[in-house]
């Protein structure tokens, strides 16, 4: 039997007050729609996201199916033709979810898709704002009252989460709009509608910027739980932040204030130091990552160091043993293993052979104007302090470049290069100048 997920979203942002589609501000990384579509359950054929905020929801949906995060195939729809687009794909029966709940389980929504009809609902403490649930005396689903209808104290509340047969939904489908509590609400007269009590956190919804709030720190202690759990050391997990898709080998530490998301990687006892931020990364087994990096869709292999302070953006490809110092940027550079950066210097588009050295204050000169040019280095090189290398550029294997020197051509391998102007040295110069300048200024 066809499952189709209607996933239902706030249009423009609501109580975020922003211009952005509520459904799309991040928990821990991931926009919460993202949460959302990873927890449907694999009964589900195809899901259709219900919005009418413009093209930025399917740029989203692509940039997500490119990436390979879609359980599968998903499609906008306004809430106009959610009944149609349903017939169209041949739905008999239909999940309906809001994307702005981020926290909902897999385990939830697939008990819930296996039945003919059912709600889950939740008990608050203030249901302020949430439809009220009223039950028969076996559990089944008696009415849906509007929120503003439930008084009394009531607390079981409607968690915007429902599996209906297809033909329930067209008592959903009026005046413009899609409400599938009223459409359960009418089932229940013709049929038993199950109605299962969840845990709250997996149905609050993203309403406002402190439900945000609260939502982030509900992820984050499920997540950090469940690492500490696997075997990794969180130093302090009330500040680190590890996001849904990250994975964490065993004997890993994170340090206070570590934020990693996206589909990053930490190999066995790697460390991750203080304040450091990595997304779409793989970091190395026993790599240590010393405290204020920034990390971006990058790999740091095994035994490497970094930090603290370096700056690694799209594509730099750090080998075994690889160190990379304080204050060093790279981009789209590979620095094979064993090869050395530790001070204060720039590597874009470039390649740097085994166990070369690369001084303090050199820069890969990548870019003209117009396009950007690969400088590439030998093994067992030596580049000296404050050099540069214009690119397109090649240096040989075991040549030497002499500090200071800026490097137009290519360096054979053994060779030294050196570009510098002679150096000048006048005797007791510095005296003289200064009396000059003292008599010139009226200092005695």
């Amino acid at each position: 039997m066809s499952t189709v997920a209607v996933i239902l979203l706030d249009a423009f942002g609501g109580g975020m007050k922003s211009n952005l589609p509520g459904a799309l501000h991040p928990i821990l990384g991931d926009p919460a729609l993202l949460w959302t579509l990873r927890a449907l359950p694999g009964s589900v054929a195809e899901a259709l996201v219900v919005h009418r905020g413009g093209g930025l929801m399917d740029e989203s949906l692509e940039d997500w199916r490119q990436q390979g995060l879609l359980p599968c195939p998903c499609a906008v729809a306004d809430p106009e033709s959610v009944v149609a687009e349903l017939d169209r794909r041949g739905a008999q029966k239909v999940l309906v979810l809001y994307g702005g709940s981020p926290l909902l389980e897999r385990g939830t929504l697939a008990g819930l898709a296996d039945s003919e009809g059912g709600i889950l609902a939740m008990d608050l403490e203030d249901p302020a704002g949430y439809d009220g649930v009223e039950q028969h005396p076996d559990g089944t689903l008696r009415a849906v009252l509007a929120a503003g209808e439930t008084g009394g104290g009531r607390r079981r509340v409607d968690g915007g989460a429902c599996l209906l047969p297809r033909r329930a939904l067209d008592a959903a489908q009026k005046e413009g709009a899609f409400r599938p509590a009223e459409a359960a609400a009418a089932l229940a007269g013709r049929m038993p509608v199950a109605v299962t009590l969840c845990d709250p956190a997996e149905l609050l919804a993203l309403r406002s910027r402190r439900d945000q709030a609260v939502l982030q720190a509900l992820a984050r202690n499920r997540i950090n739980d469940r690492w500490l759990d696997e075997g990794a050391t969180l130093l302090d997990p009330d500040t680190t932040l590890v996001g849904p898709r990250v994975q964490l080998a065993r004997d890993v530490v994170l340090e206070p204030g570590v934020r990693l998301e996206g589909g990053t990687t930490v190999g066995e006892g790697a460390r991750i130091g203080q304040g450091t931020v990595i997304r779409d990364s793989r970091i190395g087994p026993g790599a240590e990552i010393r405290p204020y990096c920034v990390i971006q869709r990058s790999e740091v292999g095994a035994g490497a160091q970094v930090g603290p302070f370096a700056h690694l953006r799209e594509g730099s490809v750090l080998e075994a043993q690889v160190h990379v110092g304080n204050f060093v940027e790279t981009k789209k550079a590979t620095l094979r293993a064993g090869a050395k950066a530790n001070h204060l210097s720039y590597l874009g588009d470039a390649e740097i052979g085994e166990r070369t050295n690369i001084g303090a204050g050199f820069i890969s000169c990548n870019y003209d104007g117009f396009s950007k040019h690969r400088t590439t280095i030998g093994k067992d090189a030596f580049v000296g302090s404050d050099c540069q290398c214009v690119a397109p550029v090649t240096v040989g294997d075991r040549a030497i470049l002499g500090a200071g020197s800026t490097i137009t051509k290519d360096v054979p391998d053994g060779a030294i290069a050196l570009s510098r102007a002679p150096q000048v040295v006048k005797e007791a110069a510095a005296h003289r100048l200064r009396e000059k300048l003292r008599a010139r200024h009226g200092k005695g």
